[in-house]
């Protein structure tokens, strides 16, 4: 190494972890003060002490050579990150409205205890039970409530985010940072490969167990979390990668940390960007989608929904707490809400619903990732065929149709009952005794009294 006079020498003699060495003309020239320019540059040797470990021969990662064949996927870049499967399995959670299912499976449990301890045969008692018991799960998942899908997608053991894209992708890789000094968990992003196509994919994370929901902060993210998607939404772009996002949080976080570093900033900004980005973009709700948390990263060409997700502006407990004043009328509110996937699809807010298996996807996250990933490459497919210019052209037509409200229809008489005066449509006969522009019209408003018929004031 060569170094300078002057401050940075002066550092490297004061060193009291190390040994400095220096040549005999950059010594002299220190100490005349006035030396060349020439005789100023020399070099410099130093020794420090380091502190020796305990050698080991195993990698700080479990690399795919080490673990036993057929338990992981292959793809080494999977295991560089914090994403691990649990020591301990989760405990399984039954939901209230889950309660008939639980005792017809508790009453196969005794039939076959029973049969075990007595010895004699209930083959035929017990198929009846299974199929009594496939029948009741199927009515039971098939018109579930909007509270109960609600309940569905915070269900504990929902697959999240990083289980999707292990079980989907064939290699995968973790990016960090939003190049300003940080690096939030609640949203991580990453560049995979699916069918031979790389994507970039970005998305909320909820945690398995309390200790990674509170390293997750519950999967609500920070404004530099936000600013990360960003980042790497340009960084897709400017690669030419579509553009993955995955949906599943209650909502930004709102604490005050937040708002000093400018949490309705970092949401608008993502909004107007994610507009003019020149890539595809599919946007998935796998559980909870949560007001403008949700929208941040769900700017898309298309939006596609998980079978029991729920995708809302406010909460119903939060909707019900400031319409009735009470929580005990979320289930009211979640009604009216219209938060399921198949109310969203009929105001052409969602695109495509993705079906679940029986039991919700926590039932089988396999299948589910598997169900995903099939309805992404549909689309995706059809969306590569769009230049640049079109897929800008599509993602706004497909917001702009949002809230499209035709009137040309006949309005519902109860509708019509609750509203007031002024709002009701006019019928047929008040529409003919409407004055004739023949004179007799009314005058327009004025916007002085002292304005004269031609606009101009006096």
């Amino acid at each position: 190494m060569e170094f300078a006079g002057g401050a940075g020498a002066t550092a490297l003699r004061s060193a009291s972890n190390g040994i400095v060495q220096w040549g005999s003309q950059v010594g002299a020239s220190f100490n005349r003060g006035a030396a060349p320019r020439s005789q100023r540059k020399g070099s410099v040797v130093i020794s420090a002490k380091i502190k020796k470990g305990k050698k080991s021969s195993e990698h700080e990662y479990p690399w795919p050579e080490k673990l036993p064949q057929g338990e992981f996927t292959d793809g080494a870049l999977k295991f560089l990150n914090r994403f691990k499967p649990l020591t301990n399995p989760p405990k399984p959670v039954t939901l209230p409205f889950e309660r008939p299912i639980v005792d017809l499976e508790n009453k196969i449990d005794e039939v076959r205890e029973l049969a075990n301890k007595t010895g004699m045969d209930f083959t035929d008692q017990i198929a009846e039970l299974e199929e009594r018991y496939d029948q009741v799960r199927r009515e039971l998942y098939g018109q579930l409530t909007p509270m109960q899908r609600l309940s569905v997608a915070r269900h504990p053991n929902r697959p999240t985010f990083l289980d999707h894209v292990m079980n989907m992708t064939d290699k995968w890789v973790e990016l960090h940072g939003d190049r300003a000094g940080f690096d939030d968990p609640a949203l991580v992003c990453g560049i995979g490969s699916m069918e031979g196509m790389s994507f970039m994919y970005i998305g909320h994370q909820k945690g398995r167990n309390t200790k990674e929901n509170i390293y997750r902060n519950f999967a609500m993210p920070m404004p530099n979390g936000y600013r990360k998607a960003l980042r790497f939404m340009r960084h897709a772009e400017k690669f030419g990668f579509p553009i993955l996002t995955f949906i599943d949080t209650p909502g930004a976080y709102a604490g005050i940390k937040a708002e000093e570093l400018g949490q309705g900033e970092a949401i608008a900004f993502n909004l107007r960007e994610m507009f003019g980005i020149k890539v595809p973009i599919i946007a998935t709700v796998i559980g909870e989608g949560g007001s403008g948390g949700a929208l941040a990263i769900g700017c898309g060409n298309r939006m596609l929904m998980l079978e029991n997700a729920v995708y809302y502006v406010a909460s119903p407990e939060a909707c019900a707490a400031i319409l009735w004043k009470t929580a005990a009328a979320a289930p009211k509110a979640a009604d009216a809400l219209r938060i399921t996937a198949h109310e969203l699809q009929k105001l052409d807010v969602v695109d495509d619903i993705i079906p679940e298996p029986v039991g919700g996807a926590h039932s089988d996250p396999v299948q589910t990732s598997l169900n995903i990933k099939t309805a992404i490459m549909k689309h995706m497919k059809e969306l590569m065929k769009m230049d640049p210019e079109t897929l800008l052209q599509d993602r706004a037509a497909k917001f702009r149709k949002i809230g499209d409200v035709d009137e040309s229809g006949e309005v519902d008489p109860h509708i019509k009952r609750n509203m007031k005066k002024r709002d009701a449509p006019l019928e047929d006969n008040e529409l003919r005794s409407l004055p004739s522009g023949n004179g007799s019209a009314p005058k327009p408003l004025m916007a002085s009294s002292n304005a004269t018929s031609d606009g101009s004031r006096e």
